[in-house]
C-alpha cells in the first residue's frame, strides 16, 4: 500500500492546484469510498461544494486538505489503491473513479480531481479538526489523532520514540509498523531501513542498544528520503502520481521483494519469509538477532 514517501509525492504534486481553490462541484459514484465520512454522500457533497481549501497537509499515510473558515478538512486516505489524479475538464473519466470534483485554482483556472481506486480500501471524507496534545495550535483531523508523528516530521520527537521502542515487548519489524509509534513506515521501507542498519526484523526492541536504534531510525529517514526523491515505489499501475506517473524508488531496492538475489553487501541471497500476513526480506548473513544492553 502507498506509504510515506507515495502519499507525500500527492501532497505535494496536489498543493499548486488545491491551495486557495473553491470546489465548483462534486460526485460521488461509488459510496463505498464514503465509508469514513461520518454522513450520507449527500451530505459529503453538500458540505463540500462551494468550500475553498487550504494547502494539503499529511501525518504519515494520511493526507487532509484543510477547509477554510471553519475547523473541518477533506481527508483522504488511498488504502491499498487508491490515487488522487489532477485532470483537465472534459478529460475522459477512469472507469475505477470513485469520487471527482471541479475546482477552480487561482493559479490553474478550472481543474478536476479525481479519486480512483481498485480495491475499494480507500476513502474520501469530511472531518472535523482537533488540536494536537505536543504542540499548541497545530489541527489534526479526529481519524488521525491516534497516528503517531512520522520521522520527516520536524516536530517528531527522538528520544520519546527510543524510549517507547524500549518499553515494547515485541519484534523491531512489528513496531516499526505500529503507526501509534510511528507512523508513515510500511512493509517496503521497514525491510530497506532494516537492511541498511543491519538488523534482523524479529530483533526484540528491548535488547536494541542505543546506538543501534539511533542508527535504525537514521536509515528510515535516509531510505523515506531517498524514495521521496525517486518519486516513490511504483511495482504497477495502483501507485501513480498526480500526473498519472509512476515513482522509481523500485529500481533501488536492496532487500523488498529481492529474494533469491545476491545482497548488495555481502552477495549472500537475499530471503523472504511469512510476516504478518506479508513478507520479510533480508539477508541471514548481514541481518542477525543479537542480544545486547536494553535502550
Amino acid at each position: 500500500m502507498p506509504e510515506l514517501p507515495e502519499v507525500e509525492v500527492v501532497r505535494s504534486g496536489l498543493a499548486p492546484a488545491v491551495t486557495g481553490s473553491t470546489v465548483l462541484a462534486v460526485t460521488v459514484f461509488d459510496e463505498r469510498s464514503l465509508k469514513r465520512h461520518d454522513g450520507p454522500a449527500e451530505d459529503f457533497v453538500e458540505r463540500l461544494t462551494g468550500a475553498r481549501l487550504a494547502g494539503p497537509q499529511r501525518r504519515g499515510k494520511f493526507l487532509w486538505i484543510p477547509i477554510v473558515g471553519g475547523r473541518e478538512a477533506l481527508v483522504v486516505h488511498l488504502g491499498m489503491s487508491g490515487q488522487v489524479l489532477l485532470r483537465e475538464p472534459g478529460t475522459e473519466l477512469d472507469r475505477l473513479t470513485r469520487i471527482s470534483f471541479d475546482v477552480e485554482s487561482p493559479l490553474h483556472g478550472i481543474l478536476r480531481i479525481d479519486f480512483v481506486d481498485q480495491r475499494i480500501f480507500g476513502s474520501m471524507a469530511i472531518d472535523d479538526l482537533v488540536e494536537t496534545p505536543d504542540v499548541v495550535g497545530q489541527l489534526v483531523p479526529t481519524q488521525v489523532a491516534h497516528i503517531a508523528r512520522d520521522p520527516m516530521d520536524p516536530d517528531f520527537d527522538d528520544a520519546k520514540f527510543f524510549a517507547a521502542l524500549g518499553r515494547r515487548n515485541t519484534g523491531v519489524k512489528r513496531a516499526l509498523l505500529d503507526q501509534t509509534l510511528i507512523s508513515g513506515v510500511g512493509n517496503i521501507y521497514a525491510d530497506e531501513a532494516l537492511w541498511a542498519a543491519r538488523i534482523h526484523y524479529d530483533q526484540p526492541t528491548g535488547a536494541l542498544s542505543r546506538p543501534r536504534a539511533r542508527t535504525l531510525l537514521a536509515e528510515v529517514r535516509l531510505v523515506l528520503g531517498r524514495a521521496l526523491a525517486e518519486g516513490g515505489t511504483s511495482f504497477d499501475a495502483q501507485y501513480l502520481n498526480v500526473n498519472g506517473e509512476s515513482g522509481y524508488f523500485s529500481h533501488s531496492l536492496n532487500a523488498y521483494g529481492q529474494q533469491g538475489l545476491p545482497c548488495p553487501r555481502c552477495g549472500r541471497p537475499i530471503v523472504r519469509e511469512q510476516f504478518m500476513n506479508r513478507g520479510s526480506h533480508f539477508c541471514r548473513y548481514c541481518q542477525r538477532v543479537r542480544g545486547a544492553a536494553r535502550i
